[in-house]
């Protein structure tokens, strides 16, 4: 997994292939598809049939018949912005790997006890931007973050410098408007670009 993982919202299931080769493309080989549109699950399953070398995550999970839904279309993993008990007790029983939200230390607290150490920070740069999870760096030792929320190509290496910090989540790599506009050229220079952070 790179630096970034894209977040996108697809409006139309025939853009998930060409957006999937045009992530490929720019040295990206993972992605978060948000369930804010009807379209999210074929998109989903289309990128899973047809690009199975792309790590296909399912995003803004909330309640267990969506985490059924998502593993059944061939989702990789799932990401949600925020947790509950059956929410992460879903995941375990459908052998989903979720990456469960949360913005404050004692949710973080939380979710370590229930075994999740990988975490999306969310909304980031609303929740307190990367002094804020730099400072927990210390306290919660064992726990990682994707931040999400706010980032942008200017500062997602001010969140990538972070020990706690394995990877971002980026909507700016592919957002509605340029797929809308068939843009895949930019999308694929894009890529290219999170390819080069560190």
């Amino acid at each position: 997994m790179g630096p970034v993982i894209p977040v996108v919202i697809i409006e139309k299931a025939d853009d998930a292939i060409p957006l999937a080769d045009a992530l490929a493309e720019g040295g990206i080989n993972v992605i978060e598809v948000t369930l804010r549109s009807g379209a999210a699950p074929e998109a989903i399953a289309l990128i899973a049939r047809e690009r199975p070398e792309m790590r296909i995550g399912a995003g803004t999970v909330l309640n267990p018949g969506q985490m059924r839904m998502v593993k059944d279309a061939g989702a990789d993993f799932a990401v949600s912005p925020g947790a509950y008990p059956d929410l992460l007790k879903s995941a375990k029983n459908e052998g989903m790997v979720l990456l469960p939200g949360a913005a404050t230390a004692s949710e973080m607290m939380e979710l370590m006890a229930e075994g999740f150490s990988a975490m999306k920070f969310f909304p980031a740069t609303a929740a307190g931007g990367p002094g804020y999870l730099k400072a927990l760096a210390s306290p919660l030792p064992d726990a990682v973050f994707c931040p999400t929320g706010g980032i942008t190509a200017k500062t997602a290496a001010d969140w990538l410098t972070l020990p706690n910090v394995i990877c971002v989540g980026g909507s700016w790599v592919a957002p509605k408007e340029m797929l809308a506009a068939g843009d895949f050229d930019t999308i694929t220079a894009n890529a290219r670009a999170c390819s080069a952070l560190i």
